[in-house]
């Protein structure tokens, strides 16, 4: 796609995304009749056509292929005359492949001298890694201990003076008690720890009850984390005799920590004296643990350090168009600066696998991702279920009509710079440049699988709007449309719909959205979802969850 959008003909009600498509994306609500000019052809419009949707150039029959991004996005089940709305009554999900549009080894990378030599002021660890943030972590085990997980973070909370929630308990105290008590509010304590951004506590529905493969799953998720470079060090709880033992999350931390350089303080709750003993040596952990990650102070560090995950979710027809190309374009100038992007998300690349495949560095990058692709579509159709399930009704009420036309978007989140690796679940990253991993589509739980692998800030476009966030890595909200960033300004940190007015280049708002990354990286700027302490973890089972 061009790096401004516009319409053929000057106008901005309409777009034809790529010069082989058959279908064009009105820009606001299109009345029958309206008169389109496509490429200087004159087009009129045979029913009412909403903002984001799709309507047809051509007259299509039954098994045409609808073409977007020019790629397959869907095939039609019935005649579409042209100038017909594209819809779930006309068309369904098809991933009958085009010729590639990428050739391994043509990628142009972008101008990224306004860049060079820029830093961003990070947490240095010892293992050579840099943080953009500096918590410790607490962790269970197992889902028996989420209650002293939840007692020890408030505790914590109340100890530090820094409860996320003291304006919605000061509103709950006024709506009960009256304005009065509502405006009682403890005084502004001095951070004890400033050099710290926080303690974060983990809780999740895992580590028994489940099989081995599920609890080795979760120990290198958790390992993944205790080992982030935003996090100074962890302290875990066990039960004692669930299914994912200490010594299991002991072996993998050591593989991500063979010098064992990361602290990280084991309790088990049966082999303690008393629940008040687990709680009280836990808290002795935590805060020394806080007076240790204080001495650690932010310092320069090159952008190759950075690692931005990338990620979408309450996707709407635009998010294709602004937001996701955008996201893209910033991976590709980081990766031209040497540092490296993880676009997930299996299930939305659904459709255009062939693009990425002929992105790979070489055969076996590429034969990596046909095979984790394929392995997950098998496992997903012994349960009856499918790729082509991922659009929400969200998704489908705002355009977005099959999971090929929702892939081609979701995909430009990973710009095109060259694919240098394929993980699999929980693998860490280790090659600089863009990597692909296998996740599934549900926002939580590939947004969680990110950090796991070293995504050590995270993009995530919606055109919907969503509150995401995650307990380690920073999140940056991009909206797709203003209007959206207008209306949730509380959760969104930068508006993409002067891309859709015509009124800015997705380079020039690439820029732009750099300089945030490095900012939030170098602590200068708080993302909306930290200020509002959304930190979502959810480990994903590796069952169907698309």
């Amino acid at each position: 796609m061009s790096d401004t959008i516009a319409s053929s003909n000057g106008s901005l009600d309409s777009l034809r995304v790529h010069a082989a498509d058959n279908v064009r994306v009105a820009l606001k609500d299109l009345a029958p009749g309206t008169l389109v000019d496509d490429e200087g052809r004159q087009l009129r419009l045979a029913e009412p056509v909403r903002h984001k949707h799709k309507f047809s150039l051509t007259d299509l029959d039954a098994g045409d292929a609808v073409i977007m991004y020019g790629v397959t996005v869907g095939r039609a089940t019935r005649p579409i005359p042209a100038g017909t709305a594209i819809s779930v009554d006309n068309t369904e999900h098809s991933t009958a492949t085009s010729v590639p549009q990428a050739r391994r080894g043509e990628w142009h990378a972008p101008d990224v001298s306004a860049f060079a030599g820029i830093t961003f002021e990070g947490y240095h660890r010892p293992d050579g890694k840099v943080g953009t943030a500096n918590v410790w972590l607490v962790v269970p085990l197992v889902f028996c201990e989420n209650r002293n997980i939840e007692v020890l973070r408030q505790c914590v909370a109340d100890a530090l003076g820094e409860d996320p929630y003291r304006d919605y308990k000061r509103m709950a105290r006024a709506l009960l008690h009256g304005e009065r008590a509502g405006e009682q509010a403890a005084p502004a304590r001095e951070r004890p720890f400033p050099n710290v951004d926080g303690v974060r506590f983990l809780t999740h529905t895992l580590g028994c009850g489940g099989t081995d493969d599920d609890a080795q799953a979760l120990c290198q998720l958790l390992a993944g984390y205790i080992c982030h470079p935003n996090v100074a060090g962890a302290t875990v709880l066990s039960l004692g005799c669930q299914k994912a033992q200490i010594e299991m999350l002991r072996a993998a931390v050591a593989e991500r920590d063979p010098r064992g350089l990361r602290p990280v303080h084991y309790l088990e709750q049966q082999a303690s004296a008393s629940e008040e003993a687990l709680i009280r040596d836990a808290l002795t952990t935590i805060f020394d643990g806080l007076a240790m990650a204080n001495g650690v102070t932010r310092a320069p560090a090159p952008l190759s350090a950075l690692t931005l995950g990338v990620e979408c979710g309450g996707s709407d027809g635009f998010s294709g168009l602004s937001a996701n190309p955008l996201v893209g374009a910033v991976v590709d100038r980081l990766v031209a600066l040497g540092g490296s992007g993880i676009l997930s998300e299996f299930p939305e690349l659904c459709g255009v696998e062939h693009e990425l495949m002929a992105r790979c560095r070489d055969d076996g990058v590429a034969e990596r991702f046909q095979a984790l692709m394929e392995a997950y579509q098998r496992h997903a159709a012994r349960v009856g279920a499918d790729f082509s399930m991922n659009p929400s009704p969200g998704n489908i009420r705002d355009g977005l009509i099959t999971d090929a036309m929702k892939s081609a978007g979701a995909a430009k989140k990973g710009g095109d710079s060259p694919v240098v690796d394929v993980l699999d679940y929980t693998e860490p990253q280790t090659r600089a440049g863009l990597n692909l991993l296998c996740t599934p589509g549900n926002d939580v739980e590939s947004t969680t699988a990110l950090a796991g692998s070293g995504a050590n800030l995270i993009l995530f476009t919606t055109g919907l709007g969503t509150p995401t966030g995650n307990p380690v890595a920073p999140v940056l909200k991009i909206a797709s449309n203003s209007e959206l960033a207008a209306r949730m300004a509380d959760v969104i940190d930068f508006d993409a719909g002067s891309i859709i007015r015509g009124e800015a280049s997705i380079g020039e708002l690439a820029d732009a959205l750099l300089r945030l990354c490095i900012d939030t990286a170098s602590g200068r700027y708080m993302p909306k979802a930290v200020g509002l302490a959304q930190y979502d973890f959810i480990p994903w089972k590796r069952g169907v969850s698309l």
